[in-house]
């Protein structure tokens, strides 16, 4: 792959996902997260949202809280923002040109501290779109904001999300069935976590949307948190899920290589061995246990890459190849 600085930036939003963005905004979604700092000029910004729960998602607030983006760049030609204190959990929508008929759902990382917009978000997006895929990032509520629901919180969202978009597939042009996960990092826990507890009651229905599967049809946890084990655990992630004492067995319910079941959807892993953040023990037991269940799986090792690579700390190395591996994968588990 050719990557620059300009093709990470300069994807594109066609003029009918624009339109389809106005008429979000004037049904009442929730606009995507704001930041104060002026955007790089000609950088298509999304504007068309799904709101998760449009009465209001199905837990409390122990306090309230306000959602904030922080911008953490200090290059003007390249964004790197942040976003925490998410209480309307939504998906900002990505429209290809020419639809494939496939979708993917991407849940960027932050250590379950926030959720990255760009890095792991849009600019995974752009790429998708600009090879077929309807995208949608999903601005998923964080567990230690103080969520009735707990370490369960995510996941809500996340299957929800996945119902949604088989909800209103034929909006988008996609196959309902052909809707997949991609998650980095602590993003990544939460994809390799639908893909293992898809099935897992975590919320009441709210709709006829949550009569349909949350199962996606392959899951794509890249550089992911997958262990609570202490010793592989990212540990800031894992007390923010879990708390600081948590138990045993609360430990193995929320480690997806714990608790693959049977019909767990293929996976793709990717992950380097010199990530410093979160070990890469966290993918190579998720191999293992998905390699046991005899479940379809795929994984990529590199040598460098660090952690939180996404596409633009990639350049100029091997790892830079994992966006186009994963398209040909996919289409080998009959995705794309």
């Amino acid at each position: 792959m050719d990557f620059d600085r300009r093709t990470l930036i300069a994807g594109s939003l066609t003029a009918a996902g624009v339109a389809a963005g106005l008429a979000s905004s004037a049904r009442g979604q929730t606009a995507p997260p704001q930041a104060s700092k002026a955007l790089p000029p000609g950088l298509p910004q999304p504007t068309e949202t799904i709101d998760l729960w449009p009465k209001g998602p199905p837990a409390t607030l122990r306090v309230p809280i306000a959602e904030v983006v922080d911008e953490r760049s200090t290059d003007a030609l390249v964004t790197d923002r942040a976003v925490h204190g998410v209480t309307r959990p939504r998906m900002v929508v990505f429209r290809p040109d020419r639809p494939n008929g496939a979708a993917v759902m991407i849940t960027p990382g932050g250590g379950y501290t926030r959720i990255v917009v760009d890095k792991e978000g849009y600019e995974i997006a752009r790429w998708l779109t600009a090879r077929g895929f309807t995208a949608f990032v999903l601005f998923y509520r964080l567990p230690g904001e103080g969520w009735s629901s707990g370490p369960d919180t995510p996941l809500a969202d996340a299957q929800r999300a996945v119902r949604l978009i088989r909800h209103r597939a034929r909006d988008f042009a996609i196959d309902p069935e052909r809707v997949a996960a991609m998650g980095f990092s602590a993003g990544g826990h939460l994809c390799a976590d639908l893909g293992a507890r898809f099935a897992a009651k975590v919320y009441d229905p709210a709709d006829e949307a949550d009569t349909l599967s949350a199962k996606p049809f392959c899951a794509a946890p890249i550089y992911p948190v997958v262990s609570m084990d202490p010793a592989i655990a990212h540990s800031g992630s894992r007390d923010l899920l879990l708390g600081p004492s948590p138990s045993a067995a609360l430990e193995a319910a929320h480690s997806p290589d714990r608790v693959v079941p049977a019909d767990a959807p293929p996976h793709f892993l990717v992950h380097a061995e010199d990530d410093d953040v979160v070990p890469v023990e966290n993918t190579t037991r998720l191999h293992a246990a998905l390699r046991a269940r005899r479940i379809p799986v795929e994984a990529h090792y590199f040598a460098n890459g660090g952690h939180g690579f996404g596409l633009r700390r990639a350049i100029g190395k091997p790892v830079e190849a994992w966006p186009e591996m994963w398209r040909a994968w996919a289409g080998t588990v009959g995705f794309a």
